[in-house]
């Protein structure tokens, strides 16, 4: 379902809730990409934030997400505050008239993901969620040369981050509502279904709690298995803390009968900042293309190519990117029906997995 458009000629006037490393950058893609229109800021303790002052000095700044739909009545609201907020403002600003665009994960359980997507419909508003790898090129050549190995495929992905200071701090308050396998295992499970176009039919995880700075029911180091119709299965394993490990943080590959293709991620010179670093997370250096072609000798017939993927935007860019994505879902340009069930369906797979942790149960989907 597309959303009514707007004029083409008038900017989309846009509020932005939730300042952290996500809404600064978003807010700077509000403020650069032509259409929008920065209005309104919103976060905790806003006064105290001398950063956005010097970055975005005329845009205002309020601590009451209420008091900035009322005064300000934007015609999009962008969320990129903790999860456990995510559909309430949603919700709410959906009942003000406005369009969302909402950081992943959309909520912090089904049901409440199911309402937003519900409230988005009924309202005539488009929802667009931050499924960032959707719109970077390489990451996207990612799953169509997935396409091409055969069925069964085998999806291994991990993104373990070693934190520590500020880092560490986001990932505990991120842990009081939302694990790391959930938070994180949307983007590459998603990529996982946009691969095998299969439906998942059974997942099993597990997950440890190294640290004593957590709830004592949360873990900040989970592993799922999932399990396709068509007798393909993934792997994604997620770990936060200063306790994790560097080595092997960054592995994204599939192997299917015709041969793999593997990101081969950009490493920083700083080995102890990479895995914290955002752009860690979306960067690759190459795709490498094995084929499993082998001759009459039977040695492999074709070499390993290395695709360069040097010319990849940055971090800030793909928001861009995200943000041009939404306008145009917002001017009723695109129809997000389909974004909408892939999301609630990675989120239904990541919850599961979440449930298999805590009951050390296989959940048959």
């Amino acid at each position: 379902m597309s959303s009514p458009s707007m004029s083409p000629q008038r900017n989309v006037r846009v509020l932005v809730v939730g300042l952290g490393t996500m809404g600064t950058s978003h807010a700077r893609a509000y403020k650069s990409v032509e259409g929008f229109e920065l209005v309104g800021l919103c976060t905790s303790r806003a006064a105290d934030r001398d950063d956005l002052e010097a970055e975005f000095p005329a845009v205002p700044r309020f601590e009451s997400f209420d008091e900035a739909l009322t005064r300000l009545r934007p015609d999009a609201v962008a969320i990129c505050t903790y999860t456990e907020h995510h559909a309430a403002m949603a919700l709410q600003a959906f009942a003000a008239g406005a369009h969302v665009f909402c950081e992943k994960p959309l909520a912090d359980t089904l049901d409440a993901a199911r309402q937003v997507v519900s409230a988005a419909r009924a309202a005539g508003k488009a929802l667009l969620i931050g499924y960032i790898l959707r719109v970077h090129p390489a990451w996207s050549r990612f799953v169509e040369i997935g396409r091409t190995l055969g069925k069964p495929l085998v999806m291994r992905m991990n993104l373990n981050q070693q934190s520590a200071g500020s880092f560490w701090e986001v990932h505990k308050r991120l842990m009081r509502s939302t694990s790391p396998i959930v938070d994180c295992g949307v983007h590459y499970v998603d990529i996982m279904c946009q691969v095998t176009r299969a439906r998942p039919v059974a997942v099993h995880a597990v997950g440890a709690r190294l640290t004593n700075e957590i709830a004592p029911a949360m873990y900040n180091y989970g592993h799922l298995h999932i399990m396709f119709d068509d007798g393909s299965v993934g792997w994604y394993e997620v770990g936060w803390g200063p306790m994790m490990s560097e080595t092997a943080h960054f592995v994204k590959d599939m192997i299917g009968p015709n041969g793999s293709v593997s990101i081969v991620a950009k490493e920083s010179s700083d080995a102890g900042a990479r895995s914290a670093d955002h752009d860690t997370h979306t960067r690759t250096n190459a795709l490498r293309i094995h084929h499993a072609a082998r001759d009459t000798d039977g040695r492999f017939s074709r070499p390993d190519e290395l695709v360069s993927t040097a010319d990849e935007p940055d971090h800030q860019e793909l928001c861009e990117r995200e943000q041009r994505l939404f306008l145009s879902a917002v001017r009723g340009e695109i129809d997000l029906s389909e974004h909408h069930e892939d999301a609630i369906n990675s989120l239904r797979i990541v919850f599961a997995a979440d449930e298999s942790v805590r009951t050390g149960e296989v959940v048959r989907l």
